[in-house]
């Protein structure tokens, strides 16, 4: 393997991006974006644990057919060991020179197979991991040491594991994540999918996040709106995604009596042109990495609220490319959604300045050469 890499700068870095699956969901897109993105130069392979995803599709079309490692559920169980040596000899065989893994399941079988087979290992770490209990935090943190190098998409997640989990400052590494402009505007002027409720001369929000995890506070947002409606304010809102708490949240806004103004849409595949008919989006979660639905919220020139939490005030300036509020303060949301509403041309300013901040910063050709910067950098650096 030492006499591969020392002829990596005659031959194709072979790379390998890890993940999953290929669910609809903002680690699998940038993943499909790279593996679109990234120069002809590079062997690209892929592997997965789960043959799965909307975006399979896409991934085949590419070229690609995923090697699969399957879990089959525990970590605990014998199969995962089984699963990291066929990596290893998979790894070997192909003579790859650098695994690129993108979420926690990910990283339990790649890090050590890497490791095993002598090839260089990027561990990506794209939320504050707020989802996962005290045990997976320090298995993941583990993992994340071993690895050569760290890729964080937010500053506040490079903190994290700079100084919670003791990397070295020089091991991270913070890469945005990637929009392309031209495909988003292609499915904005695309048009609706399907129907959207009628706002009349109602202003509208636009939320689009799952509702499987707390951490969204969805409850924040329909707090905000009944505090509105008591003061006489009217303001619709657009809920996208599903999950096990939507009865739930169907019931709270029955019982705020804001349920005529708050439509819960479901999952959408024309969010791009959903957003191009709101007046303003908010995410206002709890916890956060960096927001795919803030990013096209931005791309579609709207001024977003957001909590200042994880990667959220990497994309929004108070007071410049939108207004950001602290989390679970369901009062700040609402002061925030009257000062748009009450001065439409500011608000307008600053959806303008969120779109060109897209197009300056967060573009694709952007994240992409990033990663290949950095995939050659780790890749040419001697084992230590």
């Amino acid at each position: 393997m030492r006499r591969e890499e020392a002829r990596m700068g005659q031959e194709p870095l072979r790379l390998v991006q890890f993940t999953r699956s290929f669910h609809i969901g903002g680690t699998e897109v940038q993943v499909l974006e790279l593996l679109r993105g990234l120069p002809s130069s590079y062997r690209l392979q892929v592997s997965v644990l789960e043959d799965a995803g909307p975006l399979m599709e896409s991934v085949r079309k590419l070229g690609h057919a995923p090697e699969v490692f399957s879990l089959k559920g525990s970590l605990a169980k014998p199969n995962t060991a089984l699963q990291i040596l066929r990596l290893a000899h998979w790894l070997r065989k192909h003579r790859v020179h650098l695994v690129h893994v993108h979420d926690f399941y990910s990283s339990i079988i790649a890090v050590p197979a890497a490791k095993l087979a002598g090839a260089k290992v990027i561990v990506g770490r794209l939320d504050l991991s707020h989802w996962q209990g005290r045990a997976r935090r320090l298995l993941h943190a583990q993992m994340t040491r071993l690895a050569d190098h760290v890729v964080a998409n937010a500053e506040a997640i490079r903190t994290m594991v700079v100084q919670e989990e003791g990397l070295p400052a020089d091991r991270v590494s913070v890469i945005h994540n990637g929009l392309d402009l031209q495909r988003f505007d292609a499915r904005v002027a695309e048009g609706l999918k399907a129907p959207l409720p009628d706002p009349g001369d109602v202003p509208t929000v636009v939320h689009v996040a799952n509702m499987n995890h707390p951490v969204k506070r969805q409850e924040d947002l329909l707090l905000a709106l009944a505090m509105l409606r008591h003061e006489g304010v009217r303001l619709n809102a657009w809920l996208v995604g599903d999950g096990p708490r939507r009865p739930a949240l169907q019931k709270m806004a029955q019982e705020l009596g804001v349920a005529d103004g708050v439509h819960f849409l479901l999952h959408r595949s024309d969010v791009p042109a959903l957003y191009g008919r709101a007046t303003f989006g908010v995410l206002c979660s709890s916890a956060e990495g960096m927001s795919n639905a803030v990013m096209e919220g931005m791309a579609a020139g709207l001024p977003m609220v957001v909590t200042r939490v994880g990667g959220n005030p990497d994309l929004i300036v108070d007071g410049e490319r939108g207004l950001v509020v602290e989390p679970e303060r369901p009062a700040q949301l609402a002061q925030a959604f009257r000062r748009l509403l009450s001065q439409p041309e500011e608000a307008r300013k600053m959806g303008k300045a969120a779109r060109r901040f897209v197009a300056r910063e967060l573009s694709l050709e952007k994240m992409v050469g990033q990663h290949d910067a950095l995939y050659r950098r780790v890749a040419q650096r001697p084992q230590g």
